[in-house]
């Protein structure tokens, strides 16, 4: 390999990270945040996003999983090992700790509204849990979502009237489903939930 050659890896690295930050999955996003609370181990992680987890409850991670994503993080210099501890039996355990662009990376995320009505079971209630969890505020994300999926919303009812046979169906299965997101959202933005307003 060259010099030319071995520059544009390194420039290709570096730019598939970049672009790779954007692209996590919600395992890695979650992994992520619960890292950037606070050092911790990834087998506590793997604890808290276990289908009997706090997060788990919400969205399942498998334990495997759990490992990828730390592994992933780390290679896009979103988490490093603070220091490694040596235990009695088996191998010794990385304490893990985001780096500044990690905890910028999980704090921008967590003030994203999701982009489609039907990742607000999945995404959004991750978010919230994520922001209850750090005693945030999450009021600013509800709104947020509402803002996003006001058009959405408007746009189905338009397109309720202009639809017939098993389209007008799907539009107004899609309309019923917005109708109870757009209510979920109303009713937190108006203090029916959990968004730290102490």
């Amino acid at each position: 390999m060259t010099a030319a050659d071995d520059q544009r890896a390194r420039d290709q690295q570096a730019d598939g990270r970049s672009a790779g930050e954007r692209r996590l999955s919600l395992a890695e996003w979650l992994v992520l945040c619960l890292v950037r609370e606070e050092p911790t181990y990834g087998l506590v992680v793997a604890g808290l996003l276990d289908r009997n987890g706090s997060l788990g409850q919400i969205w399942y991670v498998p334990k495997g999983t759990v490992y990828l994503a730390l592994q992933r993080l780390e290679l896009l210099g979103l988490i490093r090992t603070a220091r490694k501890q040596r235990t009695s039996q088996g191998p010794a355990r990385s304490l893990l700790k985001a780096t500044p662009a990690g905890m910028a990376a999980a704090q921008a995320w967590l003030s994203t509204p999701v982009e489609h009505a039907r990742d607000v079971r999945s995404e959004l209630l991750v978010k919230l849990a994520l922001l209850d969890r750090a005693g945030s505020d999450s009021r600013a994300l509800v709104q947020a979502q509402l803002t996003r999926l006001l058009p959405v919303a408007a746009a189905l009812d338009d397109q309720l009237s202009a639809t017939t046979g098993f389209e007008h169906t799907l539009v107004l299965w899609r309309q019923g489903a917005m109708t109870a997101t757009m209510r979920f959202l109303q009713d937190l933005a108006a203090g029916h939930g959990s968004t730290r307003e102490e």
